[in-house]
């Protein structure tokens, strides 16, 4: 009985043994991650083949493979009119397919660049700018060209920048990047401003960059950024070549005005409106009157005129675009509408040390009279200011000696505007803050290896709108930003060619650059009671 209860026991402790076992064994305790992209076992036509007339390529991984952004990653060149078919489209295949739609060029040497698009199915390790390349000739062209990308503006370029080469012949003219695909074409992809253009023929090109927002391998001004060097280049070259990008100007354009308001038109422009001249053709009253300024939210004018009776009121717009007159006729449709009246609103929403009040109108300001604004600081003293209308923008400026740590009150009585049509505002009051000092910063910058004044001075904040400025046309020891906002600021320097303290853009067309801007390498944090002096080496 005993020898029976000691068996019993012993099978008990075995199994007890084994499930504990068979427990343990059940709850992973992981191991090293993976971190082995996927490797080519075969493919098929092979690549690097020559006399290239396949329709679907075949490629077969060791494991299986997955495309993430394919559309975005994968450039084609020279490119094709027609995307090819790509397996898998989603889910994971231990294969890449490639079907062509397109009829292929004759001699030419064309490359697939994948980017980082193929990746394991588990871990998404990228087969890091995985090339496929064929040849429907004898031979694999193997010229290259490289170079980098940077931003005329920003300090950082936008991803996935594509580089581009236009084989120069017979059939070659500088409208061509509107109109065709270039010859060869490689992108920056997210992660780099640098750029290599591969299995190149031998031949003289043009190099352009271009941030394409359709991706369809054309130029639109509209809504893409360019950059092009400004001689042919020749293939094969030692050179490393940089291309600086920007956005046109559009070129000027008047669109079609419509009528907004009893009394006011819109009329609509692509490009500059500086120098747009509007003419009323159709027969008017004596006493008739019109006033222009911009829009401040889109590119329009707004036409404010004194109403009469008509249909439809005929119009001439005028502009000198470089040696030509162009003229537009614009027939507006009269309607039952009600008239626009004045509304005036605050332009500059933060107020600062050294700022002014900076009010705007909904309609044109004609007379500011000063004996109905007042300006107060805490203690109730008045204070002295002055009032400058811009007649241009329609804006007033209303500017007075503001100190730290004080609250004003700005109040314009009925009258203090009266706008184009004898209307006045009703009673505006207005509420006003600076900081202390101790709340501010200040800011020096030393400016070395200025080679040509004049030179613009910027603050900026990381998304590059400027905050503060100076416009320098002569040497100094140091440039000074007193008693400004803490923040974290870019500073650059804009070079100023022609002196007319702004930052002008260039013109592919017209093979203008546009101007150069220095950035100081490293972003700059100012804190509250902090004064902070800068060494700017141009370069």
């Amino acid at each position: 009985m005993r020898i029976k209860n000691l068996i019993v026991l012993s099978i008990a402790v075995v199994v007890s043994v084994c499930l504990y076992s068979c427990a343990r064994r059940g709850t992973p305790e992981g191991g090293p991650k993976d971190v082995t992209p996927p490797s080519i076992t075969s493919a098929t036509p092979k690549n690097h083949s020559t006399n290239f007339d396949a329709e679907k390529v075949r490629i077969y991984f060791d494991e299986y493979i997955k495309l993430k952004d394919l559309q975005k990653q994968l450039i084609v060149s020279p490119p094709l009119e027609y995307q090819p078919y790509i397996y898998p489209q989603s889910g994971a295949s231990k294969y890449l397919e490639i079907e062509i739609l397109d009829t292929l060029q004759e001699n030419a040497t064309y490359v697939f660049n994948f980017g980082q698009s193929v990746v394991d199915n588990h871990e998404e390790n990228p087969y890091s700018f995985f090339t496929y390349v064929f040849s429907t000739g004898d031979y694999i062209d193997s010229l290259e060209t490289e170079g980098f990308v940077i931003d005329a503006l920003q300090k950082k370029p936008d991803p996935f920048i594509s580089v581009m080469l236009y084989k120069v012949d017979s059939a070659y003219t500088d409208s061509i990047i509107f109109q065709k695909p270039p010859t060869y074409l490689t992108n920056t992809l997210d992660s780099s401003t640098n750029f290599r253009l591969t299995n190149l023929k031998e031949g003289t090109y043009k190099l352009v960059a271009m941030k394409d927002e359709a991706g369809n391998y054309k130029f639109d001004p509209k809504t893409d950024k360019i950059g092009f060097i400004d001689h042919f280049i020749e293939i094969p070259t030692d050179s490393i070549y940089g291309l600086n990008l920007f956005k046109e100007i559009p070129e000027y354009k008047a669109t079609r005005p419509s009528l907004i308001a009893k009394n006011k038109i819109f009329f609509g422009y692509e490009g500059e409106h500086e120098g747009m001249q509007i003419s009323l053709l159709s027969e008017k009253p004596e006493d008739y009157d019109y006033r222009v300024f911009p829009d401040t939210k889109t590119d329009t004018l707004n036409y404010f005129f004194t109403p009469f009776e008509a249909d439809s009121l005929i119009f001439e717009v005028r502009k000198q675009v470089r040696q030509k007159q162009v003229v537009d006729t614009f027939t507006v449709r009269i309607k039952e509408l009600y008239a626009d009246t004045l509304v005036v609103a605050q332009l500059n929403k933060s107020f600062a040390l050294n700022d002014s009040l900076r009010l705007h109108a909904t309609t044109p300001m004609e007379v500011i009279d000063t004996t109905q604004i007042s300006v107060m600081n805490k203690d109730s003293v008045f204070l002295k200011y002055t009032a400058n209308l811009d007649s241009k923008r329609n804006i007033v400026n209303l500017k007075w000696d503001t100190q730290p740590e004080q609250k004003y009150q700005i109040k314009l009585l009925p009258g203090a505007i009266v706008d184009f049509y004898g209307d006045v505002n009703d009673t505006l009051t207005y509420g006003l803050a600076t900081r202390s000092i101790a709340d501010l910063g200040s800011f020096r910058v030393n400016l070395r290896n200025v080679d040509q004044y004049p030179v613009i001075l910027q603050l900026t904040d990381q998304k590059g709108i400027v905050q503060y400025e100076k416009f320098i046309t002569e040497q100094k020891s140091t440039y000074e930003f007193l008693n400004i906002n803490p923040a974290t600021y870019l500073i650059r320097v804009i070079h100023d060619a022609n002196g007319n303290g702004k930052w002008d853009t260039g013109n592919y067309l017209q093979k203008i650059q546009p101007e150069r801007i220095s950035y100081f390498p490293d972003a700059v944090e100012l804190r509250s009671n902090w004064e902070i002096e800068q060494t700017f080496t141009l370069q």
